[in-house]
């Protein structure tokens, strides 16, 4: 089986010869560069600083020679812009504070403060006010809240929903020309990065891509206007799906069928004990409209909806299979009613699970790489039956995991050795 084969089986509900193993082909399924720098070395590869293409949780560019030495089945295609509002064109060095060797984007642009916390500016432009936070020793960047004083009376949804726009001719030839790259040239199966449907993604609030955001950009207020000022944020998700509905439709006339899911949201709907908002306001404000995307793209094209939340969605996930979502990540099995065996039970016909092999809060990071195997095997005994389930850790792969750990994960799950 090729590794398109085998992704495209498992997304089907199909029962492949072990599950399809994804690292590194979205934001939310991908590792740390300090974490991946030191992989390739434990993998024997040649020292080097590594591509960091997503700025906000300092995350590495997986390369082709360690996808093929970890049996990866599935590769991305990411948009050009990042979460900063500038672009991944070119590359220069830069360090991280952990020392780490690594390239970023000619336009990315920092300075570091008294404290030593590294400060990014939007759009690369440092005329502007830096829009994230790199604390001294952090290993993410933190969104620097720039709410402007706000009339609670008079807001307005078209204000905040300036970050959407739809695709120019070089967004569009960008995609098409990735799409087509990847399908001839690989037999990896293709997810596209999509990154605009995610309504009220907490990252996405601040407007960290913004020179000058407008609207209620704080994250304790967004949350406080779910309940307070429901139409305002209705209003915010009437206009941001009229844009991600033409932005699709030219995606579907730009790369066809060439890829196989596309990430509709990456909404956190969950805590470790209970959703964020109750079923009920989620059905009033945020399922109409997912529902709206997930019809079309499964009248319109062969692609599978894939949703992200971390916690606890146990509450809404009868909903999430009604409003046509195919594919559930990270699969937080440690939150509150998210047990493995449970959602497999339950949902296991009806959710491809994209996540839950090994915990990354506690198992992957701080157990031992016995204890690593031992989860790896258990979540696959579990998920992989009668497919529908592709293989990643519950998140991304964070900065200090030990690399013994990442490398008994994959050799578990692949079922082959990877150090040579």
């Amino acid at each position: 089986m090729t590794g398109r084969e085998r992704f495209r089986k498992a997304l089907n509900h199909e029962q492949t010869d072990r599950p399809p193993i994804d690292l590194g082909a979205t934001w939310v399924t991908s590792i740390s560069a300090s974490a991946y720098s030191r992989l390739r070395r434990a993998l024997g590869f040649p020292p080097g600083p590594v591509k960091m293409n997503e700025p906000l949780q300092l995350l590495g560019l997986v390369d082709d020679d360690v996808r093929e030495r970890l049996a990866i089945d599935v590769v991305g295609i990411w948009p050009q812009g990042t979460i900063f509002g500038y672009k991944n064109i070119g590359w220069k060095p830069w360090q991280l504070q952990d020392g780490t060797d690594v390239l970023v984007s000619t336009q990315f642009e920092t300075t570091t403060d008294e404290n030593g916390d590294v400060l990014i500016f939007p759009k690369g432009d440092r005329a502007a006010a830096p829009s994230g936070r790199l604390p001294k020793g952090g290993f993410y960047f933190d969104a620097i809240v720039r709410q402007e004083p706000l009339d609670m009376d008079k807001l307005d949804p078209a204000e905040w929903t300036e970050q959407f726009a739809v695709f120019s001719d070089e967004d569009l030839k960008y995609f098409e020309t990735e799409a087509d790259r990847l399908h001839r040239e690989t037999d990896y199966g293709i997810i596209l990065n999509f990154g605009q449907a995610g309504l009220g993604d907490i990252a996405i609030v601040p407007g960290m891509m913004l020179l000058h955001p407008k609207g209620v950009r704080d994250p304790q207020l967004w949350y406080e206007c779910l309940v307070t000022h429901t139409d305002y944020v209705r209003g915010i998700f009437e206009l941001q799906t009229q844009i991600v509905m033409k932005n699709m439709a030219l995606l579907r006339q730009a790369i066809g069928d060439k890829i196989d899911a596309i990430i509709i949201s990456g909404t956190d709907f969950g805590t470790q004990r209970g959703p964020f908002a109750s079923p009920k306001l989620f059905r009033d404000l945020w399922k109409p409209f997912y529902k709206q995307m997930n019809d079309w793209v499964h009248a319109n094209t062969k692609w599978k909806t894939f949703y992200h939340s971390c916690g606890s969605v146990a509450a809404l996930l009868d909903d999430f299979v009604e409003m046509g979502v195919d594919i559930l990540n990270p699969v937080q099995c440690s939150a509150v009613g998210m047990d493995a065996i449970t959602l497999k039970a339950k949902y296991g016909d009806k959710l491809v699970f994209w996540g839950g092999g090994v915990d990354t809060q506690k198992t992957l990071p701080f157990g031992t790489p016995d204890e690593v195997r031992r989860e790896v095997r258990e979540r696959v005994a579990i998920f992989a039956k009668n497919g529908g389930f592709v293989f990643n850790p519950i998140h991304n792969i964070q900065a200090q995991t030990p690399v013994e750990n990442i490398v008994a994960m994959f050799e578990e799950v692949s079922g082959r050795p990877v150090r040579k």
